[in-house]
């Protein structure tokens, strides 16, 4: 038994083993592989060192270089199963496999976010079970929309109805999704993943979905993208529409204390409109390691903003499901 190392906890790091480069079964990407050292989605070059995707060592030495007490490994988006089809049921659990073992042998530096299938319920609840009995791996990542739908109805409905009860954590991770519109300038990620965020938490809070799962911990990352800067639009829109309000749910603006970020925001004026918002409880480090949109010194944001290292580990040992001096195996 490993005793967690007490520090700062970056809840927003990502992993993937070399083997499973050909990613889930049907999905929609061409394979990652590395050349010359670097990272390449198909002849995409990622600007990502692929031992720092793959190699725990490297993880590790990097999480030491930027201040950190542990980081947390999920999937990269691009590694989530988001089309239904034979073979991702293998995937997940290759995946979720090895995370544990990386986590285990991290002499408690490192803990793990798992994968599901978003369109199995069955298979995603024995697989939460596993997660569970790991021990190491403290909940799940997740994009934040499956075809049209998000968190409110469909496949993610029913993955977070399942976390819930089992008490695991969720991190809403966007997936940088193609539009004619953003083809240029990189923005259908500087655009389109703060949207794709925004609509995962107008789905929550106007979904009113934190009635059904009160015990529900879910995290948007990029400090919640474009959402701080829309309640103040959705609360006026639900005071005025009866199509906003058809959910039952109560005022967005009372709702957004429920939901949990990363401090990721890139600058001052961002974290301070987002720290006007939310629970400051509920506000954790996050790195987006190893991608290019990503800091190599996560705290030094939200130490400029008066975040101390104590609050940060506190809020995002809750929102793991931390007892303080917990252990791991």
């Amino acid at each position: 038994m490993s005793p967690l190392r007490s520090g700062a906890i970056d809840i927003h790091a990502h992993w993937l083993p070399e083997h499973l480069f050909g990613l889930p079964p049907g999905s929609p990407l061409p394979a990652l592989n590395g050349r010359d050292g670097q990272l390449h989605l198909g002849d995409l070059p990622l600007s990502i060192e692929t031992e720092a995707m793959t190699d725990p060592a490297r993880v590790l030495a990097d999480t030491d270089n930027a201040g950190l007490g542990v980081r947390v490994l999920s999937a990269p988006p691009f590694a989530f199963p988001v089309v239904d089809g034979t073979g991702v049921a293998e995937y997940v659990g290759s995946f979720n496999d090895d995370l544990a073992r990386v986590c285990r042998d991290s002499g408690g530096r490192l803990l793990g976010l798992g994968l599901v299938s978003l369109h199995d319920p069955d298979a995603a609840a024995a697989q939460m079970d596993s997660l569970v009995a790991s021990g190491v791996i403290r909940g799940i990542a997740v994009p934040p929309l499956v075809g049209a739908t998000s968190f409110d109805t469909g496949p993610l409905r029913q993955v977070v109805e399942i976390a819930a009860d089992r008490g695991l954590a969720v991190l809403v991770h966007p997936m940088q999704l193609p539009r004619a519109e953003w083809a240029s300038y990189y923005l259908a990620n500087l655009i389109g993943n703060p949207t794709e965020t925004a609509t995962a938490a107008a789905s929550l809070l106007l979904g009113n979905v934190f009635a059904a799962l009160p015990e529900l911990r879910i995290c948007l990352l990029h400090g919640g993208g474009c959402a701080p800067a829309l309640l103040g639009r959705w609360q006026h829109g639900w005071e005025q529409r009866a199509d906003v309000r058809s959910a039952a749910s109560p005022a967005p603006v009372q709702g957004f204390g429920l939901l949990w970020f990363d401090t990721l925001t890139h600058d001052g004026p961002t974290l301070q409109l987002l720290r006007a918002h939310a629970d400051p409880g509920h506000l954790m480090c996050g790195s987006d390691y190893p991608f290019d949109m990503g800091v190599t010194q996560p705290l030094a944001l939200p130490h400029a903003e008066g975040l101390t290292d104590a609050a940060l580990e506190a809020n995002a040992r809750r929102f793991l499901g931390l007892d303080e001096g917990e252990t791991h195996a």
